[in-house]
């Protein structure tokens, strides 16, 4: 076999279209085997056109081959490690400027253009079973709430209709010991996110109901939930809700400031 450095440019190429791009091997392991060193295998596959594999995908091919452990695989961190790494993420997301989440939006968008139609099919349907799942079983955000409301000693009916008398519309957390219903509002209830004709079923439902809570001397608090659920955004909007709550235990509100609002 021919030394690395007498190989001619077109030998190179070869070698490392076959081992590098073929074979997904790293430049440390094709400099290893070939007798060099991996900045020189790197230099080459630039020089020569090799298309090279960003961090993303070299650390996945790293982990795929077994030359790399994942670093939390089978690990279980503690929930307060959770918690930061979640409000961390958070974070940076809040600080990102409009250019920034412009940019990501658009690469969302692209990504989802370049599917095939099967793909974004089964992705639809998914989505429209979640969603019919959660209008009957609640979303997670609704579950996380009624989880937290009950483990503080509230009594709660859950997605409940008899409250709102001869008709079918649900309250989906009610606490009856202080005569508040609270309304957790997804996206879809101010965006139109299934086109605009839903989203005017949906304020115009929304409002019917808003009467009907009003009408009958309950306090409504709307959770308007604008961004994908998060455990840790979730327990910052459950302790402004436990806020509300307890005011609302302290000193239920005159029929003009019966109307809250609680955003992520």
């Amino acid at each position: 076999m021919k030394q690395y450095n007498s190989l001619s440019d077109s030998e190179k190429k070869n070698l490392l279209n076959d081992l590098y791009v073929k074979q997904n091997m790293s430049f440390a392991d094709i400099a290893s085997q070939q007798g060099t060193y991996a900045n020189k295998i790197l230099r080459d596959a630039k020089k020569l056109g090799i298309a090279i594999r960003d961090k993303s995908a070299a650390q996945k091919n790293a982990l795929k081959t077994g030359k790399h452990k994942h670093p939390t695989l089978g690990k279980e961190r503690k929930q307060t490690t959770k918690d930061k790494i979640g409000l961390g993420v958070m974070k940076s997301w809040e600080t990102l400027s409009d250019d920034e989440l412009n940019e990501r939006k658009q690469k969302a968008k692209t990504a989802w253009e370049e599917l095939d139609i099967v793909t974004k099919e089964n992705i639809l349907q998914k989505a429209n079973h979640a969603v019919r799942v959660a209008s009957k079983q609640g979303s997670k955000l609704e579950n996380f709430l009624l989880e937290c409301l009950l483990s503080d000693g509230f009594k709660v009916d859950f997605h409940k209709e008899q409250i709102l008398t001869n008709t079918k519309l649900q309250i989906d957390l009610f606490l009856p010991s202080i005569n508040t219903a609270i309304e957790v509002d997804g996206p879809s209830h101010f965006e139109p996110v299934w086109g605009q004709d839903c989203l005017n079923k949906n304020i115009s439902y929304d409002q019917k109901k808003q009467g009907l809570i009003l009408g009958k001397g309950l306090v409504l608090i709307r959770i308007k939930q604008t961004k994908d659920y998060s455990k840790t955004r979730a327990k910052i909007i459950y302790s402004k809700l436990l806020e509300q709550v307890n005011n609302i235990k302290q000193k239920f509100p005159p029929s003009d400031q019966r109307i809250i609002t609680i955003e992520d």
